[in-house]
């Protein structure tokens, strides 16, 4: 599908983009932004795995532990790639798994949005839906997991560094003109 962006050029997504990093990063937020201003659909592996459980990502941990929803999420990721290109928003741990990490390479590119730590406590430490940080001491949970999960979200194809205080706008802008970049992924036709 051929869109405009603001500036009229005119755009065609070749791949699906599949937006990687920690919980709080903003994959949702960007993820639809970039859907809408690309004319393409935002999935999110999440909301697709809720759904098809009828149950959220905190009561899947809950009831059947991490390992059980990491093969779900696998599951469906695989399913949503092989579709017509798109945005895809995936959970903070998707992209640890090699498994999804080939997929998405061979379907799709990740983006890695990559926030400072600071900002990530910011943004979800008033939220009560993250399984992972339901411990005595969310923000040195936090710290650890960002500290083990960093090294695996540098495999991402391609890096953008999330700025404190930049509207979504602005962070939208800043993926477009990273995947303006490669043009076997967004290609410009004006």
């Amino acid at each position: 599908m051929t869109t405009a962006d603001q500036s009229g050029a005119r755009l065609v997504l070749r791949r699906t983009v599949v937006l990687v990093g920690m919980m709080g990063s903003g994959k949702t937020a960007i993820g639809r932004a970039l859907s809408h201003r690309l004319a393409v659909p935002f999935l999110d592996s999440d909301a697709e795995i809720e759904t098809a459980a009828n149950a959220s990502i905190a009561e899947i941990f809950a009831r059947d532990g991490e390992p059980f929803f990491r093969r779900r999420e696998s599951e469906v990721i695989a399913r949503l790639l092989t579709g017509a290109p798109c945005i895809l928003s995936t959970g903070g741990g998707a992209y640890l798994a090699e498994g999804n990490r080939r997929a998405i390479g061979q379907h799709g590119v990740a983006v890695w949005l990559n926030a400072p730590l600071d900002l990530l406590w910011d943004r979800v430490r008033h939220k009560d839906s993250r399984p992972l940080l339901r411990t005595a001491d969310p923000q040195a949970t936090l710290a650890r997991i960002f500290a083990d999960r960093t090294p695996v979200y540098a495999k991402a194809a391609l890096h953008l560094d999330v700025r404190h205080r930049a509207s979504i706008e602005e962070t939208t802008d800043a993926v477009l003109d990273l995947l303006k970049t490669r043009k076997d992924i967004l290609e410009d036709l004006s």
